[in-house]
């Protein structure tokens, strides 16, 4: 053991400072204080701060509000906890203080998630909005997606049809990459989570009910996404649910029940107007007139049908001894409007918040829970209806073959006709596919305090998202379809899915905040480090019926890993002058080790020129005007059906593909495409902004510029034969970019004790186009997509060089005087005399130019009546309902069997699948709901709140488009899920 030896110096300086601590202590005479600490409804307040001001001596409140401490007597104590207002009380010798907390309403609601912590609004420097879906129409909504529909500019989310398990595509500030994923990263309660879906489950945000959501918070510029680098190239939703809050036990009840049917279905011609068509087009003594029934069959109402749906949701928060908690319990039971269509959803939640060591240590546990059961239709059902035979019958009496159900056979063989379309009833009626998908996702995130320094905490997230599924999906014997699949001799079939997959998290992160009054500076720094891991198996077996003989069998394994360093500096000069910046590296096992790390830097200023002195003579006038500036870089790496781009893989092949071998058929291996040098995708966004309030923020806005450009684009584009071993490989392209302008405003043009009047508006302008295709320099270069239905391989989209991406891409239709298309003649566009492919026109494209909603909510009194509207303007829909069913000569088969045709439109002799005439405007606007409700606020003394409520989805679309519905997607309307027209009841109770 070492000796310590000190100076002479030393010992009478350390003398010395022993003897000022002693006489501290002796000034600083301390005594003893008790109280209790209540909110403004004279309930406890349970695990309150209470400190000596000065000092790291402290205290927290029991389960009945009460503490002691001991301080010296002319110290002052400060009581403080989340959501309130502190206060700072002398003891002035006083032995017994008691204090009511105030909630803290401002500080509540411009308080904003951003990535590894959160921010004021105020302080804000990048394009962040906050949604509370709570300030919306309660109750309506399935999924967590249509929360967000309509509610922020440059946020558009088209929802999948009317599917009941259906999610939905959501841009941010349109798509910046062409065949990576443009979907936004979702991190709910601090986990981000994997958007590819799940076996069985298409929807990734289903196991969030709406009611469990306390805020949704959008970045949207790259300033502000930037912090989560690999992932934010279009934008980041973080999804906060609800914990537990100090108090008794508080009880929320919410139920539903819906009644859903078609809005609308598509104009075909009925059994009559057939029969008089094929009689027209054929004689009477033709083959085809001797094929046509004596049914009268209307199969889409076959198909279709109006449904009963329910939601409940049970949840209990409050705190129990030092322990806020909340638990939630959901079951949903949504029936689509097409038949055999259905989703169950059972969910479970546990949030605990708990604080320790004088709430320096924070911990926040979140564990959610999923079993849903889905039963999928074939929606080749939807396709079906329109164009199958209205004269003949669903089923026919005495027949065997086929379960019954009416098929196409030939006249004198009785054979099934191979390439005949199926009986749209029997694909729903005789398969069945069923899905159970088991899913949990959770965390726990400790956020320490350093008692040595309270500027600094550490910040640790474990989190995880876990799924098991399985499918079956059944083809029953004798069934039409199984004389068109298999060995098509009406065998059943049962194909097996089965998939396990894992999502690991670890985030830690140190984050030192301090005020530098002396100098009017605030300083935050962040630093920290991620590591996430995804991982999935699964397989996919075919059998046949009855014997189980194995049809094919196929196994694989897939995992990613992702790796990051990240930092952040948050600089405050005089609360009037902001700056913001942010470095994030990346690493990902999907690049090869040259090509594994990205970098990406950002920053923000942001000036609050409300604070300047020259603003005072307006202050009274205006609450809010700052303005934001922001750049920065974000990467792209998600290719989301393929984890090693770079590397040469086999896959299994099909059975149609296996190879004989003696008296057996062995499945083969196939090369797949790759690209070893294949890169991250990098996207470049420069952003400014301008935030104002008026009248005592009666009136607030934003707007927004943004100019986005993506370099080294992951794009899936054809290769020369013999390149490569395979046709089509994932390589780095070229460039696009977005550029647009987003504005939003509301207000409450009318407040009074009885009424009150909320209003808001939003809207939203994008311009995409690619800049750069670089692998090839001919002008004429483009990569087609968006296949249709008709013909064989034919696409009606293309990507090229100074055009939107996803553009039209089809041969110009020439009119006769009265406006009529004429049939196979098109503009010769480059005057050679020869109509080919060189005299196809790149022609709008699928993304709207414009999309605005109106909001509407007025309260009077108990009563309350809101709506919601939402238009999208200059986007364009290729009718391939119209172009496929629209043609003379597809009406008879000469292999022996009729197809329908619909109502609308020109009827040409021949399909023209490539003709713009196709191509319509499908411009819209929309009602998405509209409610009527009233609320009991004081029941059973003051402890029960009642609302009962009514409301429809959907209810009305204004537009010239003449198809099913003008909002697809895809830009290509063919066997869309119609969606349905909602009625809607409900109750909300509070106790």
């Amino acid at each position: 053991m070492e000796h310590m030896n000190f100076k002479p110096g030393w010992k009478i300086f350390l003398i010395l400072l022993s003897g000022i601590f002693l006489s501290l202590d002796i000034q600083a005479q301390r005594i003893k204080v008790h109280g209790n600490v209540k909110d403004s409804y004279g309930e406890p307040v349970v695990g309150a701060n209470v400190i000596v001001k000065g000092t790291t001596s402290g205290t927290v409140t029991d389960i009945d509000g009460n503490y002691q401490i001991e301080a010296p007597k002319d110290s002052t104590l400060i009581f403080s906890f989340v959501g309130y207002i502190s206060q700072s009380i002398p003891i002035k010798n006083r032995t017994e203080i008691s204090v009511i907390l105030e909630e803290d309403v401002i500080t509540l609601g411009e308080v904003v998630a951003i990535g590894y912590g959160t921010v004021k609004k105020s302080d804000a420097t990048g394009a962040v909005t906050q949604i509370k879906p709570d300030e919306i129409n309660k109750g309506m909504a399935t999924s967590a997606q249509d929360l967000l529909v309509g509610q922020t500019p440059g946020v558009v989310v088209t929802l999948t049809g009317g599917k009941p398990e259906a999610g939905g595509e959501i841009r941010i500030r349109g798509g910046s990459s062409l065949n990576a994923t443009n979907d936004p990263l979702i991190v709910i309660d601090g986990v981000p989570v994997d958007n590819s879906g799940v076996t069985g489950m298409s929807n990734p945000l289903s196991m969030i009910p709406p009611d469990n959501i306390e805020s949704f918070t959008i970045l949207k510029d790259a300033s502000a996404t930037a912090i989560y680098g690999s992932r934010a190239s279009n934008g980041v939703i973080i999804i906060t649910t609800k914990k537990g809050m100090s108090g008794k036990p508080q009880i929320n009840f919410n139920a539903n029940m819906s009644v859903s049917t078609s809005r609308r279905t598509t104009g075909v011609l009925n059994a009559d107007e057939f029969r008089r068509l094929i009689a027209e087009q054929t004689g009477t003594s033709s083959q085809a007139y001797q094929l046509l029934g004596n049914a009268n069959t209307n199969w889409q109402d076959e198909v279709l049908r109006t449904t009963v749906s329910s939601d409940y949701n049970l949840s209990v928060g409050g705190q129990y001894k030092i322990l806020p908690y909340r638990v939630s319990a959901t079951f949903t039971n949504q029936n689509g409007i097409l038949k055999t269509s259905s989703m169950n959803r059972t969910t479970a939640s546990i949030s605990l918040t708990p604080k320790f060591f004088n709430n320096t240590l924070s911990v926040n546990m979140n564990v959610k829970g999923l079993y849903i059961r889905n039963e999928f239709p074939d929606e080749a059902a939807i396709g079906g209806a329109v164009s199958f035979d209205p004269t003949q019958p669903v089923k026919v009496p005495g027949q065997e073959i086929g379960n019954g159900y009416f098929m196409w056979l030939q006249q004198n063989t009785g054979a099934v006709i191979g390439i005949a379309p199926l009986n749209p009833v029997s694909l729903l009626d005789d398969r069945s596919m069923i899905s159970h998908v088991y899913r949990s996702l959770g965390n726990i995130q400790l956020d320490y305090i350093m008692p040595f320094l309270p500027e600094l905490r550490a910040n640790l997230n474990l989190g995880y998202d876990v799924s098991k599924s399985r499918q079956w999906n059944k083809m029953f014997p004798n069934s039409p379809i199984t004389y068109k699949e298999n060995k098509k001799l009406g065998i059943g079939q049962t194909e097996t899915l089965k998939q396990l997959k894992r999502n690991q998290l670890l985030d830690f992160y140190l984050n030192y905040s301090n005020d530098f009054r002396q100098i009017y500076s605030k300083v935050e720094v962040m630093a920290g480090y991620s590591w996430q891991k995804f991982y999935k198996d699964g397989s996919t077996i075919t059998t046949l019926m009855p014997d189980n003989e194995l049809w094919y069998d196929k196994t694989y394994a897939d995992h990613l890993q992702l790796l990051s360093f990240f930092g952040r500096i948050n600089y405050t000069f005089k609360d009037t002058y902001l700056l913001t910046f942010t470095l994030r590296g990346d690493a990902t096992s999907r690049f090869s080790k040259d090509h594994r790390w990205g970098t990406f830097p950002a920053l923000a200023l942001g000036w609050k020129i409300i604070n300047e002195p020259f603003m005072q003579p307006v202050a009274n006038v205006m609450n809010e005007l700052k303005l934001r500036l922001g750049y920065g870089i974000t990467g792209q790496q998600d290719i989301s059906d393929n984890y090693f781009p770079y590397m040469p893989l086999y896959s299994m092949g099909f059975p149609t593909a296996s190879y004989p071998f003696g008296d057996r058929y062995y499945n083969t291996l196939r090369p797949n495409g790759y690209d070893p040098n294949i890169k991250w995708e990098e996207t470049t966004t420069w952003n400014i902004g301008l935030d104002f309030a008026f009248l005592d923020n009666r009136i607030s806005g934003s707007f927004d510029y943004y100019y986005r450009e993506t370099n080294d684009l992951i794009s899936r584009i054809p290769v020369p034969a013999g390149s490569n071993l395979t046709n089509e490989i994932y390589t780095n392209i070229g460039s696009l970019r977005n550029e647009g302008i987003e504005f939003s405003i509301s207000s409450k043009p009318i407040v009074t004790n009885k009424f009150i009047w909320d209003l808001g508006f939003n809207i939203a302008y994008n311009s995409n186009k690619i800049t750069k295709l670089n692998k090839s320099n001919d002008t004429d270069y483009y990569i087609p997509v968006g296949g249709i239905s008709g013909g064989t391989g034919n696409t009606v989209q293309a990507h090229k060089v100074g055009y939107p991406a996803f553009s039209y891409l089809l041969y110009e239709q020439v009119y006769d005087k009265d406006g009529n298309p004429i049939e196979g003649l098109y503009v010769d566009r480059n005057g050679d005399g020869v109509i080919d492919e060189a005299d196809k026109r790149l022609y709008k494209s699928r993304d709207p130019k414009v999309v605005m909603s109106f909001t509407s909510r007025m309260e009077y009194k108990n009563f309350d009546f809101g709506f919601s509207l939402r238009a999208n303007l200059g986007n364009y829909v290729y009718d391939n309902v119209q172009s496929n069913n629209s043609s003379y000569s597809a009406i008879y088969n000469s292999a022996g069997y009729l197809n329908n045709l619909i109502s609308r439109g020109t009827k040409f002799q021949n399909p023209q699948y490539m003709s713009d005439y196709y191509l319509h405007n499908a411009g819209f606007l929309r009602c998405d709901n509209i409610t009527l409700g009233y609320t009991w606020n004081e029941l059973a003394q003051n402890k029960l709140k009642l609302r009962l409520y009514g409301a429809v989805q959907n209810p009305f679309v204004i537009t010239k488009y003449k198809g099913l519905d003008p909002e697809v997607f895809s830009g290509i309307d063919n066997n869309v899920y119609p969606r349905p027209v909602t009625f809607l009841l409900g109750v909300i109770i509070t106790y």
